[in-house]
């Protein structure tokens, strides 16, 4: 392959129009070349507003087109075990939207195959949290900031589903989004970048409004995924976490990562009405409140998917956030967690 590289699309979702085909389009030497969208009609109106070449009416024929040296995925992720298998397979580069699959099996065999094709790039979209003051509260909490730490304290709880009377979201059927609930999967694989491996989970999970209307349709659909879910965890070094994801809660808290350590506390609070769609309030032994954490710029990181994705294609990074195997610790998680509430007793990690 030249370094020209010429991009497929199956699924073309509102993450995909928003920053993967912008952010493609702004690096030299990559062709946004082909689209599949769900309909014919959202495939062509897609390929005319970003100006890409060909149009397919089924993806299976996107991964078969030689011309093609990498496919983004950005379906629901009910197809992205069988998409990603079969673009690898045709020796094709992958970025696939996050979540990873719907369950641990899905996601082994995305593994099982991107281990078995080592020379191309396989890469999940990262959660997009935490990536402005990430890696520099890795670096103070490696020095030992917080000391020990004692307690995570992961919040995901807002009224995003409490009206009943919205139709059905695909988040909120299993067959379509898998076993990770509600925010879930993308605010523990933030935490995951700043504390020790978990290793036991202990959940209860129930689903508050049990139908919700379909669009265009006379009859009710059956909720498939938990609107309110509790995670007490157990961390490596003994410490011990608790989650709060909700769905159905009005004035809830919203996106926060808190982390209570023996010498300081460093809270993480996730919302777009801040200029950087994150606050990180920070202290320690001898201050009197806690204070805004404010880092210079060049120390500041930031959204660079596409960038990366295209650079490790070419040779010129290893792939950070996320490879595969990194995607399936996660996918461990939410398997556990997802085990365990059916279960209703603490499960392990990591699940055999």
């Amino acid at each position: 392959m030249s370094d020209s590289i010429r991009i497929g699309f199956v699924g073309a979702g509102g993450n995909t129009r928003a920053r993967h085909i912008p952010g493609l389009q702004e690096i030299a030497g990559v062709e946004l070349y082909g689209v599949c969208n769900r309909h014919e009609e959202s495939t062509q109106k897609i390929a005319s507003e970003f100006g890409i070449t060909e149009t397919y009416s089924d993806w299976k024929d996107l991964i078969a087109d030689d011309r093609i040296d990498a496919v983004v995925i950005g379906t629901w992720p009910n197809l992205h075990c069988e998409v990603t298998v079969a673009a690898l397979e045709a020796g094709k580069h992958v970025l696939c939207e996050a979540r990873m699959a719907r369950n641990l099996a899905e996601g082994t065999q995305m593994l099982e195959c991107a281990q078995k094709h080592s020379e191309l790039t396989a890469m999940i979209v990262p959660s997009p949290f935490g990536l402005v003051h990430g890696d520099y509260l890795k670096s103070i909490l490696d020095h030992g900031f917080i000391g020990e730490l004692r307690e995570l304290v992961v919040l995901g709880a807002d009224d995003a589903f409490w009206d009943y009377s919205q139709y059905l979201h695909p988040r909120q059927d299993q067959q379509l989004s898998g076993q990770n609930i509600l925010t879930l999967g993308i605010l523990h694989e933030t935490a995951s970048r700043w504390i020790p491996a978990t290793e036991q989970v202990f959940a209860q999970s129930k689903i508050f409004e049990p139908q919700r209307p379909v669009d265009s349709q006379s009859e009710m659909a059956e909720v498939t995924v938990p609107d309110s879910l509790q995670v007490m965890t157990k961390l490596a070094g003994g410490g011990r976490g608790i989650y709060h994801i909700s769905g159905i809660s009005l004035f809830g808290p919203g996106q926060q990562i808190h982390l209570y350590g023996s010498e300081g506390t460093i809270k993480v609070h996730f919302d777009a009405k801040w200029e950087q769609g994150e606050q990180v309030l920070t202290g320690r032994i001898g201050d009197t409140a806690l204070k805004i954490l404010e880092i210079p710029e060049n120390e500041q990181g930031k959204w660079r998917v596409e960038e990366s994705f295209i650079a490790a294609i070419r040779g010129e990074e290893p792939v950070l956030l996320n490879n595969f195997d990194t995607a399936l610790k996660y996918m461990q998680f939410t398997e556990g967690v997802h085990q365990s509430s059916l279960q209703q007793k603490p499960i392990s990690l990591p699940v055999e």
